[in-house]
């Protein structure tokens, strides 16, 4: 009988994801700790503490948990454990977590972003300004505010000329989940949302000056403002 292989994927596929291990945890603690339906948990950081995990995981496994409905997080007044809560509670898969996809993105965007500035033609930079122009006309409208954020980095994708670069940040905004969406619920604030503006902007002009370095960096640090709002809050 042939022996089956298993493909580097496939190893992937059934490794527990960092955020489920803790959320594992959490629900260990709660039960341990005997924290009962309505009742407070321990702070983020004194939970991160804890727990010995940095915040952005913490933060990803409480999400998990709240679409699971073992927790609810109440905005400026903590984390408490649900009514509807049971334990053990499978929780359902959500799939990647959110700042896992924000480091693969900083990564290959801000180098999507240097390869553009170097080879980018009129037309390209053209459909880059657009995009910051429709994201900055629907800055009121969050759904299509949405649409025209990713809108922008995938006209910089197509700006190299590379269409497997295109589909590469495709794959990756299509992971932005039940989990991105709703901590995007809790933390994105309308300082972040102008920032983000400003930080298209210069985006945009670092690529009409063809100034790779300059794409490169303004990118990375765009990408690093979001990460550190939605993990600091």
């Amino acid at each position: 009988m042939q022996k089956k292989t298993h493909t580097p994927h496939d190893a992937a596929s059934h490794e527990p994801r960092l955020y489920r291990l803790v959320a594992d945890r959490i629900q260990r603690l709660i039960l341990d700790e005997g924290i009962h339906a309505g009742e407070r948990l321990p702070s983020e950081r004194d939970l991160a503490t804890k727990l010995s995990v940095s915040r952005a995981s913490l933060r990803e496994a409480l999400i998990a948990l709240e679409l699971g409905g073992v927790i609810e997080v109440r905005g400026g007044s903590g984390v408490y454990v649900s009514s509807r809560a049971e334990p053990d509670i499978a929780l359902p898969e959500a799939g990647a977590g959110p700042f896992e996809v924000l480091s693969a993105r900083r990564m290959i965007e801000a180098e999507i972003a240097a390869i553009a500035a170097r080879v980018a033609t009129d037309g390209a930079v053209d459909a880059i300004l657009q995009a910051v122009l429709e994201m900055e006309a629907s800055h009121a409208n969050k759904s299509s505010n949405e649409q025209a954020d990713r809108n922008f980095h995938l006209a910089i994708a197509r700006a190299t000329g590379n269409s497997a670069l295109v589909g590469s940040l495709n794959y990756l905004w299509d992971q932005r989940g039940r989990l991105w969406h709703k901590l995007k619920e809790h933390f994105q604030t309308e300082e972040l949302r102008q920032e983000t503006l400003k930080d298209h902007r210069r985006i945009l002009e670092a690529i009409a000056a063809h100034d790779p370095a300059a794409a490169r960096k303004a990118m990375r640090s765009h990408l690093e403002r979001v990460t550190r709002t939605f993990s600091r809050g």
